[in-house]
């Protein structure tokens, strides 16, 4: 058989379904293989959208998603959709057309080192320099993508090596490691410093999603009286109804969340990427004691200095220092809470125009089933939907906030509809951010993935407008001009509706889900709520 055909069985060995990319003359040889191939293929309208896919989907699924470029630009576009999934901790193996190795040694048209290229957004960067090694290169590149934590791979594969004849060659066994047990010894440190803390609190990241703990994490608080606050990508691990949930922490600046953190003796950090939220925001001083719970060790910050570190199988780390440790006797999430749900319905029956994000986030609340799945885009609008969405199950609330790149709202839809084509899948994105990647409504019409758009249209960039305003008092070019968003949709042959009413916004959105098609939604947001929420926070004085 010739290396495109073993490449393409080894990637059927993995379990791959889908493919997400772009055709190209240096992956011609692999294209051809994959019409007799039962992976299916689906073409995207630019490989920056098919790495979002990709990313998207092994987030959800927890297997690698897979993207494919040719060489040079094709290649290049991938990186930050790689690069994203890399840090947002989600599995992607990306492959990339090459150039022949026979003129590698030379100047050579759209030729790029593109090993070293990826090396430093990817766990694994490797070229199949001979057809024989083609089934350990894919299954290594598995292997690190989805091991904790995961992250992302890339193989380049030239296109003499495709058309090689290889004999004998068969994929490799998938074979994944078990993780270990922690050690009860520190369980039963890690029980200890709990029982003999005054106001301990859980901080729970993404790593819980990712082991699947999200039960045992509900239990260890129910179990001992722990309020939980989750980081933007662990949002739901606890559900936003409970009564010892806190919310969401990560917004850099001194919210409600923030006065747990501030009153807590002891922190419990249960699958935390610190990558997230730095330890310098919510541990400025030192002072507090840290209990880290995770499959790997803890990164080295000087704001993150360990008084127990349990490495090893998260759910069964909970199950296990929960049993061991004492209950606290108060309930200190109480006056927090209550804070915090008035907060929430404060702005519910709003009818200012444009809207304000605290009402958007309000009504997609009451339109959305709890299973069904928001992908958020990144810009002022994430930052209301992580602080105020309330989200009742892992994963139904996809943030990106490791990478944080814009671009991932549409073709992240994309993806939750094809993983769950049962849920309803819908992105929270800003104008700016839609415009990046929204060819790929094509995309979502021909694979008949329906997806609902919701854009928060301010006409520029209202993020760094934000971060403008608070650091300088002025903006300073970030204002643009828009198509008519609607006729720009029905352009597609999806349908498109604008708000021009707050009363408008539920009836349209319900309407949207039953359209069952690809729908844009053009609703104007009045983003002077960021400077007013800037300033109550800066006067926000925490209670003990």
């Amino acid at each position: 058989m010739k290396g495109a055909e073993l490449l393409v069985r080894c990637l059927e060995n993995e379990g791959v379904e889908n493919i997400f990319g772009i055709p190209g003359e240096e992956n011609i040889d692999m294209m051809d293989v994959l019409l007799d191939s039962k992976l299916r293929f689906i073409t995207t309208r630019h490989e920056q959208g098919a790495a979002f896919m990709a990313d998207v989907y092994g987030r959800l699924t927890g297997k690698a998603g897979v993207c494919l470029a040719t060489l040079g630009p094709g290649a290049t576009n991938l990186i930050t959709g790689v690069a994203d999934a890399n840090m947002d901790r989600a599995p992607v193996v990306a492959i990339a057309g090459q150039v022949a190795t026979t003129r590698m040694h030379k100047e050579s048209h759209q030729h790029l080192d593109l090993v070293n290229l990826f090396k430093p957004i990817s766990k694994y960067s490797a070229q199949i320099r001979e057809p024989e090694i083609i089934p350990e290169i894919v299954r290594k590149a598995f292997k690190q993508a989805e091991a904790e934590k995961p992250g992302a791979s890339f193989i380049d594969f030239p296109e003499n090596i495709a058309k090689m004849v290889v004999d004998g060659k068969e994929p490799l066994k998938v074979q994944r490691a078990a993780v270990p047990t922690p050690p009860s010894e520190k369980i039963a440190q890690a029980a200890r410093i709990i029982s003999q803390a005054k106001y301990p609190l859980v901080m729970a990241g993404n790593g819980i999603v990712r082991a699947g703990a999200a039960d045992e994490l509900v239990a260890f608080a129910e179990t001992l009286n722990i309020p939980v606050a989750t980081t933007f990508m662990a949002k739901g691990v606890i559900p936003s109804s409970h009564a010892l949930s806190l919310g969401t922490v990560g917004l850099q600046a001194h919210d409600y969340v923030a006065c747990g953190f501030d009153r807590a003796d002891v922190i419990i950090c249960v699958g935390y990427d610190m990558v997230e939220y730095h330890p310098y925001l919510w541990h400025p001083d030192k002072q507090r004691q840290i209990i880290h719970v995770d499959v790997t060790p803890a990164e080295v910050d000087e704001h993150y200095i360990l008084a127990a570190g349990v490495i090893g199988n998260i759910g069964e780390a909970l199950q296990r220092i929960g049993s061991e440790a004492s209950p606290q006797q108060n309930t200190p999430a109480a006056d927090l809470r209550e804070t915090i749900a008035r907060e929430l319905s404060e702005h519910a029956n709003d009818s200012a125009f444009p809207m304000k994000p605290q009402k958007i986030v309000w009504d997609l609340r009451q339109v959305l089933e709890p299973n069904d799945i928001v992908i958020s885009d990144v810009g002022a609008h994430k930052m209301w939907m992580a602080r105020m969405y309330q989200a009742e199950q892992p994963n139904t609330c996809i943030i990106s906030n490791g990478f944080a790149s814009m671009g991932i709202g549409v073709p992240g839809a994309i993806a939750a509809k094809l993983v769950f084509p049962d849920r309803t899948a819908l992105t929270v994105t800003g104008d700016a951010g839609f415009l990046m990647n929204s060819q790929e409504i094509e995309t979502a019409l021909r694979i008949g993935t329906p997806i609902v758009i919701l854009i928060w249209n301010d006409s520029e960039y209202g993020l760094i407008t934000w971060h403008q305003l608070r650091h300088f008092a002025r903006p300073s070019h970030i204002d643009f001009k828009n198509p008519d968003l609607v006729k720009y949709a029905e352009s597609f042959g999806a349908k498109g509706y604008r708000v021009e009413a707050a009363a408008d916004l539920i009836p349209i959105l319900k309407q949207a889900v039953a359209d069952d098609t690809v729908v844009v939604i053009d609703c104007p947001v009045d983003y002077s709520e960021n400077m007013k929420l800037t300033e109550k926070l800066g006067q926000l004085v925490c209670s003990n």
